[in-house]
């Protein structure tokens, strides 16, 4: 039962069809007791995770996430995605709060101009907080979750490797610890520039690092951080590496795989190679953190950092067929200067 003032409307709504295809449809929507509309007012284009379902090498057992309500299905076409919408309630169901009628919201949902969703699912956008801004809400939390993971502590040597959106962003809560040095790695040459930008020591090309002895840059690193999606990097991070130190996997490969170079010195260093994900909460954190601690981290960081600076290309989702053709060569070829791009949607 929809509420009686609740209108229909016609939604455009991005979906991945089949392989390196993708086509808008229309949907017509209306909110259902419980349950509220949404007018997208922009998404963010997460480029790693969003090319592994363009070029479909997503593990086909495995839910698209582990905790996100819209993407509990498995990995076949067609399918939506996305996970970083913010916008405006625009009609509210029967049995929902009349508080809800205008309020601005990030939600985990595909991209979409409009979107149903129960209230309990959405998160408000603080007042001070714009939209644009709040869209990097889901990237920053991971930022928060990859530093809770690795734990870098006073004076340490800390490599982060990739830098795009959650690499800058995770140079640049890194950047907040007093660290005898950071060093951010990327193929990118603009990418590199943001970086040091926003606090990195030092930002090198990962064939001019791998070409020099890691003693000229990091003396072995007490924690590396592997954020590149690119799954040979792993050997770039434990040539990197040194006795005991933290090896923190942020990437997610998708079905992609890679030989990792484990029988030398990384067998007698003692790595510490941990998985870093952010649907959940380390073990060693869950007593004393939840999800609205960390997200009220993530807030306050997107207030101090500014990560809409970030942003390079704003798009119509109409323009989304152009936009994954254009991040997948840019994947094999040489790069270009594509660090955020966003959807912005007509109010």
């Amino acid at each position: 039962m929809t509420h009686p003032t609740a209108t229909p409307i016609t939604a455009s709504q991005l979906w991945f069809t089949q392989l390196r295809q993708v086509e808008i449809r229309p949907q017509m929507l209306s909110p259902a007791a419980g349950e509220v509309l949404v007018q997208t007012s922009c998404s963010a284009v997460s480029a790693g995770t969003e090319l592994l379902v363009y070029r479909g090498q997503l593990p086909d057992n495995l839910a698209l996430d582990a905790t996100i309500a819209s993407l509990q299905q498995a990995p076949q076409y067609p399918l939506q995605y996305g996970y970083a919408a913010v916008g405006k309630v625009s009609q509210v169901g029967d049995g929902v709060d009349a508080q809800w009628q205008g309020k601005r919201v990030f939600s985990f949902a595909p991209h979409a101009s409009h979107f149903v969703s129960q209230p309990q699912d959405l998160i408000p956008v603080p007042d001070d907080i714009d939209d644009e801004a709040a869209i990097f809400l889901a990237n920053m939390e991971t930022a928060v979750n990859l530093v809770q993971d690795g734990k870098p502590a006073l004076a340490e040597r800390v490599v982060v490797l990739g830098q795009g959106i959650v690499g800058l962003l995770l140079t640049a809560v890194l950047a907040r610890f007093p660290l005898k040095q950071l060093l951010a790695v990327d193929k990118v040459p603009e990418r590199r520039a943001l970086a040091q930008q926003l606090g990195a020591h030092l930002a090198l090309d990962p064939d001019a690092v791998a070409q020099k002895q890691k003693s000229e840059f990091v003396d072995g690193a007490d924690l590396i951080y592997e954020v590149s999606g690119v799954p040979q990097a792993l050997n770039l991070a434990i040539d990197l590496s040194g006795f005991a130190s933290r090896l923190v996997i942020g990437s997610w490969y998708g079905n992609k795989s890679a030989p990792i170079v484990l029988g030398g010195a990384a067998h007698r260093n003692r790595l510490q190679i941990i998985t870093s994900q952010v649907s959940s909460i380390a073990p060693e954190l869950s007593g004393r953190w939840n999800k609205a601690r960390r997200f009220d981290v993530a807030w306050q960081l997107i207030r101090d950092l500014r990560p809409e600076r970030l942003i390079s290309h704003r798009l119509k989702i109409t323009d989304a067929a152009g936009l994954y053709e254009r991040l997948d060569k840019q994947l094999d070829e040489t790069p270009q200067a594509m660090v955020q791009a966003v959807f912005v949607y007509p109010s």
